[in-house]
């Protein structure tokens, strides 16, 4: 089976990413926290995870799952603005940044797969 490289790619970075957030979580967990960012990384963590496993096996659910990791990543930000433990401005443009990124992501991922259908 032939496999685009650089979907491989965004596959790997998308699982390292979901890592990189799971990795939050424990020391969340250890001291106190507010639910809600922690419900934010839990989400992040968890669609980027699925989102790099369904760009890796080429599933057509790959793209919904990035948009929803963008809007995670977003609502986690904004969630950050709402208890002051990041600067407005900064958490704003990563929103707007994650949704932008990961909706362009997402139709390349899209337009990779249906080509790769056409050729087949």
């Amino acid at each position: 089976m032939n496999r685009d490289p650089s979907l491989l790619v965004i596959a790997v970075a998308l699982i390292a990413f979901g890592i990189y957030r799971a990795l939050y979580l424990p020391g969340m967990l250890a001291g106190p926290s507010t639910p809600l960012l922690f419900v934010g990384f839990l989400l992040e963590a968890v669609f980027g995870i699925a989102a790099g496993i369904a760009v890796w096996r080429g599933a057509g659910a790959a793209p919904l799952l990035i948009v929803l990791l963008g809007a995670s990543i977003a609502l986690t930000a904004l969630i950050e603005i709402a208890l002051g433990v990041a600067p407005w401005l900064y958490a704003l443009l990563a929103a707007v940044v994650a949704l932008v990124v990961a909706v362009v992501l997402a139709r390349y991922v899209a337009g990779r797969r249906t080509m790769r259908q056409q050729a087949q």
